[in-house]
């Protein structure tokens, strides 16, 4: 396979870098763009099979397409082009993409239309979350438990920055993510259809495992019930003005010896356990 980008200094090469990063420059060209870069195969993967009308490019190098054939031909068969690159260049567009990369465009999700079209019975709620590899990772762990909704206010960190991509291993492609809302605002959005708000945090007054023993009696709150989960930040949790915003606060309880849980395994914890609830 001949390769069709051999200049590391191409300009669409430095395009394409220039999407990579948590820097400002990066933000901004995410931004002027509308675009942001998926790396990796996992993540590639998942963005072609759903929703490809969104994969702008797909890139790929001499050495991931013999390894990753499958991408390739589910890209072609999807009318996706696709880039072959030398090595080299796959390594100066994204050292960390293992030869797969794709330009997938930003496509902004309204609170209001998430609600209304799916009636989401179980939401994750992310207030000022700074870590990328926390946010990806409480992506992934809200699509495997089913959740039908993400929500990520302002302040919290870019959901389209590479290491959260990353770190959600496909899922940010799988289930709707709303960004940049005030929690203030969502918090009665999320309310008005029908969805109990939980705080997870370590002072709460409630305690999971007991709301796992009364799920279903109709006692409130009721973890069979619509709810979403609202996780802050890792660093200081949430302070008194968000959990005002919450009905109940909600700790996780702590068998062994451990000061915490961090707040992707947290939120993995009260995820999966609505999830069993409500099933």
């Amino acid at each position: 396979m001949a390769p069709e980008l051999t200049n590391p200094r191409a300009e669409r090469v430095a395009a394409v870098r220039a999407l990579s990063g948590r820097s400002p420059s990066s933000a901004s060209a995410r931004r002027r763009t509308g675009t942001f870069l998926v790396e990796g195969p996992q993540g590639v993967r998942e963005a072609v099979r759903f929703a490809p009308e969104r994969v702008r490019e797909l890139f790929v190098s001499e050495t991931a397409h013999a390894r990753h054939p499958e991408i390739v031909e589910d890209a072609l068969a999807a009318g996706l082009r696709v880039r072959t690159a030398s090595d080299e260049v796959a390594r100066v567009m994204s050292p960390d993409a293992q030869g797969v990369l794709a330009v997938r465009a930003i496509v902004p999700v309204r609170l209001e239309d998430a609600l209304a079209a799916s009636a989401p019975r179980l939401v994750a709620l992310l207030a000022r979350v700074r870590d990328p590899g926390n946010a990806g990772t409480v992506i992934r762990a809200a699509d495997a438990a089913g959740a039908e909704l993400v929500v990520v206010t302002a302040e919290s960190v870019d959901v389209h920055s590479p290491k959260v991509v990353r770190s959600s291993a496909g899922s940010l492609f799988h289930l709707p993510v709303v960004t940049g809302v005030e929690l203030a605002d969502a918090a009665p959005l999320l309310r008005g259809a029908g969805l109990t708000i939980l705080a997870a945090d370590g002072r709460g007054e409630r305690d999971l495992d007991e709301l796992l023993d009364t799920a279903g009696s109709g006692s409130a709150p009721d973890l069979a019930a619509p709810t979403t989960w609202l996780f802050g930040n890792e660093a200081w949790g949430l302070p008194d003005t968000d959990l005002a915003l919450a009905d109940a606060a909600v700790r996780v309880p702590i068998r062994g010896h451990a000061e915490s849980l961090n707040l992707a395994t947290a939120a993995a914890v009260c995820l999966f356990a609505s999830a069993r609830a409500q099933r």
